[in-house]
């Protein structure tokens, strides 16, 4: 069986299907609306962990590739979302969490973050070694020659692990591998400068060598199933600025895709991109859209709007969720999250705990206090007036009015995150 984000690809302007979006999240809540949203669609969902989020260790969700798995399908059950549409993927799977190893204990680290994500069952993997190990110079970047090879070590555990899982399960289809050495860091900027287009000469030099390398280690079967290449097209965001997609900047680059048969580029740090420049990325080819951060930011400004709502229905302080307070309280009390992050004065750093497009505060989500308050916030705002509903949630009043929205805080939320998504299938789906 051919994989379906394969398939996709290849088919890219035969079908309305023009690329893909790939959702970076944890959340229960994003997760659902993804599914609730993707229901109405054609093409396939992609629902991906990251290294850091999901690993041998937990990570920071505390979640294994196997929990992550098992976490998903039940989200899909609840949703009654099809389950030969939806792709797992993990994403930056590499040595990323273990830099500050020795390389040899980083590297087999990731060996086995790899395996487990493979013998999962996760049929899209981003192989990233792109990032300097502890016994790295660091006074000289880091040799494309250095990340194929340590990628291409990867690239063989997948394969094993693959094999692994395909003996269990017959259907089974075959991963598909994205590489790339310029890859921008998960979940944003930390500075807001220098954010430059990968150079042409520079992602030719990346399929060149990877293709060496995988011929070295006797894989060139593989070859045709590395499908996408990680680039950087010139955007980006931080914490109060977004670097929009520039047509004309990233036209060197886009250019020389075409030089190469078979791949698309995947573009990481999409988030809070317009509908518009993501479409123009999806035409240049940059067919895998990442997003994350701005899935989780537009749960927040839901949840908060919840909140804002139920100061004005309630008058009674003790019944108050306190959601937004005790989410901030939770965040002060554990700012390992955010504290490197986020600079200031301490009502700058307040303002960004909130509002930044880093959203630093979906790590606290899962919070057993904060998830406290969002139930008691959710069983307070059954009943929302609708001119309270016109207030401040505006375009799900209209949704509501019309018939086409329960009122109830759950799918207000959910529909608030879909308007996000909307960008995404706009720009893949039209």
């Amino acid at each position: 069986m051919i994989n379906p984000l394969a398939q996709v690809l290849a088919e890219r302007g035969k079908t309305s299907v023009k690329g893909v979006f790939c959702n970076c999240t944890a959340n229960p809540l994003v997760i659902k609306a993804c599914m609730c949203r993707l229901m109405e669609t054609q093409g396939p969902l992609i629902i991906e962990a990251t290294a850091n989020q999901v690993n041998q260790d937990g990570g920071y969700t505390g979640m294994t590739p196997v929990d992550y798995r098992e976490f998903v399908l039940q989200l899909a059950h609840e949703t009654g979302f099809p389950l030969n549409r939806l792709i797992l993927g993990g994403d930056h799977l590499g040595p990323l969490t273990w830099m500050e190893l020795p390389n040899e204990v980083a590297m087999e680290k990731a060996e086995k973050l790899v395996d487990l994500y493979a013998s999962a069952g996760y049929s899209k993997i981003h192989l990233d070694t792109s990032m300097r190990l502890s016994e790295d110079d660091p006074k000289l970047i880091l040799s494309t020659e250095t990340i194929a090879k340590r990628g291409v070590r990867l690239l063989k555990i997948a394969e094993a692990g693959f094999k692994k899982y395909a003996a269990d399960h017959p259907q089974a289809v075959h991963p598909v591998y994205i590489i790339g050495s310029e890859v921008p860091i998960p979940g944003g900027a930390q500075e807001e400068e220098g954010i430059s287009v990968t150079k042409p000469e520079d992602f030719s030099t990346t399929v060149n060598i990877y293709r060496q390398e995988i011929e070295k280690a006797g894989l060139i079967d593989v070859w045709d199933r590395i499908v996408a290449v990680v680039v950087q097209p010139g955007v980006e965001f931080g914490d109060a600025t977004v670097h929009e997609y520039d047509q004309a900047a990233a036209e060197a680059l886009i250019h020389a895709l075409h030089t190469q048969d078979g791949f698309v580029f995947e573009g990481h740090s999409t988030d809070y991109q317009t509908k518009k420049h993501l479409a123009e990325m999806v035409d240049d080819g940059i067919a895998i859209l990442k997003v994350g951060p701005a899935l989780t930011f537009a749960l927040r400004q839901g949840l908060f709007a919840l909140a804002m709502m139920e100061n004005e229905m309630i008058s009674d302080f003790c019944l108050l969720s306190h959601y937004i307070e005790i989410l901030d309280k939770v965040m002060l009390e554990q700012p390992k999250n955010w504290q490197h992050h986020y600079h200031g004065t301490s009502a700058e750093l307040a303002f960004a705990r909130k509002y930044s497009f880093s959203d630093r505060c979906r790590y606290y989500l899962p919070h057993a206090d904060v998830e406290e308050a969002r139930q008691r916030l959710f069983a307070n705002t059954r009943e929302i007036p609708l001119s309270l509903l016109n207030q401040f949630m505006p375009i799900q009043y209209r949704k509501v009015r019309e018939g086409s929205l329960e009122s109830n805080p759950e799918a207000l939320v959910l529909d608030w995150v879909c308007e996000t998504i909307d960008d995404y299938l706009y720009a893949c789906e039209r």
